[in-house]
């Protein structure tokens, strides 16, 4: 027996005797399709998880982007508007870490927290990418007109928003 085939997630132990791949072999299967059905779903938990704390965080992002272009920065200008930004944003991915690993992520092993993470990220920048193809810009030109206090911070945001997931998880 492997050392993940008594329900133990690869981050850390299970009781004897429980656990997805203890169900499955009670259903009968056997061997390596339970390990390889149990990791799978994991998988899918995994990207499901991503893809939600993704689209929460995206979709706060889409309220108060608009609000930040047409009200803030005509007032305060663009480094002003994205900096008050911020920290609206911030709590935003606590909250939406939080409840996208406790509601998704069982067991929340570091693993899965960290991919949770990653995958949101991924979309993220693909979703940002998207707009500037469709807005005629490269990556270059996009970070070269960026401002350098607001682009350092958002690069800043990016790596919490990749973390927060982990960090955020209950000990």
């Amino acid at each position: 027996m492997s050392p993940h085939e008594d329900g133990a997630d690869a981050d850390g132990p299970a009781a004897p005797g429980s656990g997805p791949l203890m169900a499955l072999r009670s259903q009968g299967v056997s061997g390596r399709a339970a390990l390889v059905a149990t990791r799978g779903s994991n998988c899918v938990q995994v990207l499901k998880a991503g893809a939600v704390y993704f689209a929460l965080v995206f979709a706060a992002g889409f309220v108060l982007g608009p609000i930040r272009i047409l009200w803030a920065v005509p007032r305060f200008g663009e480094r002003i508007a994205e900096l008050m930004e911020a920290p609206l944003m911030l709590v935003v991915i606590i909250l939406a870490a939080r409840w996208t690993g406790r509601r998704f992520v069982t067991p929340p092993s570091p693993s899965r927290l960290l991919g949770v993470g990653f995958i949101a990220l991924g979309l993220l920048l693909l979703a940002e990418f998207t707009v500037l193809w469709f807005r005629g810009l490269t990556i270059a030109e996009y970070f070269a007109t960026r401002d350098p206090v607001g682009g350092a911070v958002y690069v800043v945001m990016l790596l919490i928003y990749a973390m927060s997931p982990l960090l955020m998880a209950r000990k």
